[in-house]
């Protein structure tokens, strides 16, 4: 029963998803469509101008395989966000989101930081750590699958690669940690279980050492 009301497949699961996916696009198809170039709405570090990019800057996109490779990842990892830990979901992904732009803002190079990755990395993050820390069987089995499926992006928060942002992607990271240990105790938990003892189990010590009652005792109790 705990795990019913932990793990219902809502709506949000799929609208969520759909809804972030089909936004990128559409922004990406403006741009293309009317010439635009959106780029300018990113992040610029340590640039007050550039602050607009903390909220805009996941919505833009460089090209169309920029665009593709965020698209599935992003929809996977919100679909799983959204079914595991639907009680807070939406705080993980808003205040999270915020936070990635923020820390990405503060220390990134000087240029204009865009897409979505730092939030893929946010999900990442979260999913994985939430999952072992709090060692429920089924999140914990959910943070393997992630690692099987994305484990590869964790090169990516070095700096590598001069044309990707590892700045904007160790933000989400270390924010999808921070948020991690913010939320633990609210969303499915660890099952714990209690059981009666017996006059068998108080034979043993709290260190597990069998010390039986002296022959009188149980004489006595005869």
């Amino acid at each position: 029963m705990e795990d019913s009301r932990n793990f219902k497949f809502t709506n949000r699961v799929i609208i969520v998803p759909i809804c972030a996916i089909v936004l990128i696009w559409m922004v990406y198809w403006v741009e293309i469509t009317f010439n635009y170039n959106f780029n300018n709405y990113g992040i610029l570090p340590q640039k007050i101008r550039g602050l607009k990019g903390v909220f805009f800057s996941p919505f833009i996109h460089g090209s169309t395989s920029h665009l593709f490779n965020n698209s599935v990842p992003l929809f996977i990892l919100l679909g799983f966000l959204f079914f595991f830990y639907r009680i807070v979901a939406f705080k993980v992904l808003v205040v999270g989101t915020i936070l990635t732009g923020i820390l990405t803002w503060t220390y990134a190079r000087n240029s204009y930081h865009i897409g979505a990755s730092g939030v893929i990395y946010l999900l990442f993050s979260f999913i994985f750590f939430s999952g072992i820390l709090r060692k429920h069987y089924r999140l914990v089995a959910l943070s393997l699958i992630v690692v099987f499926l994305y484990g590869g992006l964790i090169w990516y928060v070095f700096p590598i690669d001069d044309g990707v942002s590892w700045e904007g992607h160790l933000s989400g990271f270390l924010t999808g940690l921070m948020l991690t240990f913010l939320y633990k105790n609210k969303g499915p938990q660890k099952r714990e279980f209690n059981y009666e003892k017996t006059e068998f189990d108080l034979m043993f010590d709290e260190d597990g050492n069998y010390n039986p009652p002296a022959l009188e005792e149980m004489e006595e109790e005869q």
